[in-house]
């Protein structure tokens, strides 16, 4: 991914700063440890890398407001989202167990001092999970986005090799939408709301930004769109070769999401983005 590398805590706290100085007053971290196990137990350690960072954000960067992903792929040695059977080669995850870890995540993330956290794993029930669990915890004001649409995508490659989160067998289809199916996509954008959402996500945006629409002409809830790695490559090589207009159709392609009815967008081009709109 071009311009994208992975970062140590303090080379993540000068990109924050500069980020935070060009008027991006939110940040969406993800964690890459530097040990994995089936369980994923370094994404719910006091002691893991996005508590660690959370800490120090909170320290060195007043104001920046602090998103959380929450999912075990990062962190599992066979890179799957939750728990599996481990004679099981399918890939096929025990969703039940998994919200247990998933919770204990999420309130390991605030207890760091997170802002909001987002749950990106796509099991049955772990919103409900996370809310109870920050709500029996003291955190009753603690906001969920919760990527509450995502589809099990090509768009995801570039971000895979770079988080090194691919599955190591199966893939992830059993808990991941299915492309073709939108009519799922507002289902499960219902049960999260129901389940304590307070943002609701379409992940990818481009190729779903008729999910998009239908998202925010139904629910009319807060709804966020996520501009993934695939997306951002593609446009990135076409634009290394002379083939577009780097900014030209970025902010178009923002725009579009933008039109299409979400409220928050998450893209690699935001320090672009903050640049571009200061030259005017």
């Amino acid at each position: 991914m071009p311009g994208v590398a992975q970062l140590s805590i303090d080379e993540m706290l000068s990109e924050a700063r500069t980020a935070f100085e060009a008027g991006i007053k939110a940040i969406l971290l993800f964690g890459i440890p530097s040990r994995k196990d089936p369980r994923g137990s370094e994404g719910y350690s006091s002691r893991g890398i996005v508590q660690q960072a959370v800490r120090e954000l909170k320290k060195h960067v007043s104001g920046l407001l602090v998103i959380t992903d929450v999912c075990l792929c990062e962190y599992t040695s066979h890179g799957h989202c939750g728990l599996i059977d481990p004679q099981d080669r399918s890939g096929r995850v025990l969703n039940d167990p998994t919200l247990k870890l998933l919770a204990k995540m999420a309130l390991s993330h605030v207890e760091a001092g997170a802002d909001i956290v987002a749950p990106s794993d796509m099991m049955d029930g772990r919103i409900m999970a996370v809310r109870n669990m920050l709500d029996d915890n003291g955190y009753i004001d603690i906001p969920i986005l919760s990527y509450a649409a995502k589809f099990a995508s090509a768009y995801y490659g570039p971000f895979r090799e770079a988080a090194q989160s691919a599955p190591q067998f199966g893939d992830r289809r059993s808990y991941q939408m299915d492309p073709a199916n939108g009519d799922e996509a507002l289902r499960e954008v219902a049960m999260d709301i129901e389940e304590g959402a307070d943002i609701v996500m379409v992940k990818p945006a481009l190729a779903y930004l008729d999910l998009v629409y239908r998202v925010k002409t139904v629910f009319r809830y807060p709804t966020a769109a996520y501009a993934v790695s695939g997306e951002y490559s593609l446009i990135k090589a076409a634009a290394e070769r002379g083939w577009v207009n780097e900014r030209a159709i970025v902010m178009e392609t923002l725009q579009g999401i933008r039109r299409a009815g979400a409220d928050l967008i998450i893209t690699y081009w935001a320090l672009d983005v903050a640049r571009w709109l200061k030259e005017g």
